[in-house]
């Protein structure tokens, strides 16, 4: 992007450090973009600023559509759950909206968050929670998981740089490869998997018990109760 691209960008955008007057306004769209705690402080203000078909949309976890609706006079309102992600334009969003948003007002949203990466609607907010569970809270567990390899990996002799390299090039060349693939993610790993090999010994060592597979169904278990509890 040239400096006059950024520039006629930067001009297109007012900050403000108050709401502006009433008769000024008439927002067709309010997205709230901030903590779950000042909601109720900051909502209402912009609320009353939007046009009588305006909606809401909201990427405050733990805010419900009945609160954020009460909030703005019961405007029609979309909640979003973005994952960290969306910040390479490569996230996954869950979209979920009220009976009152219209179709525009939801195409309006999945537009957005299409630019960011891949949207998926759910029925409801209990879908939105597990939604969360999978794929809000899923950066943490792949972290979490890369980091553990790249220890092990170290401890096989490997140095952090070697030992990072080796781990996030394999991780992200099979996951570009599961993507690419209409496999299902066993017979893919199924196809490296020699009889008696190196991938099959390293495979029973890793969940052989099946102590992996529980030990993802009680992660997700327990993000997905947190989710109900901050709602």
């Amino acid at each position: 992007m040239s400096d006059g691209d950024s520039l006629e960008q930067s001009d297109r955008v007012a900050y403000l450090r108050e709401p502006p007057p009433v008769e000024a306004c008439g927002f067709d769209l309010v997205i709230v973009a901030v903590k779950p705690q000042v909601v109720a402080e900051v909502l209402p203000d912009y609320a009353a600023r939007m046009a009588p078909d305006g909606f809401v949309a909201s990427i405050a976890a733990g805010c419900s559509i009945e609160r954020l609706s009460a909030l703005s006079g019961g405007a029609p309102v979309v909640r979003v759950m973005p994952n960290l992600s969306a910040a390479i334009g490569a996230g996954v969003s869950g979209l979920c909206a009220d009976d009152s948003a219209t179709p525009e007002q939801r195409a309006t949203i999945e537009a957005l968050m299409a630019a960011v990466g891949t949207t998926l609607w759910v029925p409801d907010e209990d879908m939105l929670d597990r939604l969360t569970a999978v794929a809000g809270s899923g950066p943490g567990y792949v972290f979490e998981i890369a980091r553990t390899y790249v220890a092990a990996a170290e401890e096989l002799g490997f140095s952090p740089a070697e030992a990072r390299q080796l781990v996030l090039g394999t991780m992200a060349g099979t996951i570009a490869m599961a993507q690419g693939s209409s496999s299902s993610l066993e017979d893919l790993r199924t196809s490296v998997t020699s009889k008696n090999g190196t991938t099959a010994a390293g495979l029973d060592a890793l969940n052989g018990d099946g102590a992996l597979g529980q030990r993802f169904r009680a992660t997700l278990d327990a993000a997905y109760d947190r989710a109900v509890e901050l709602r």
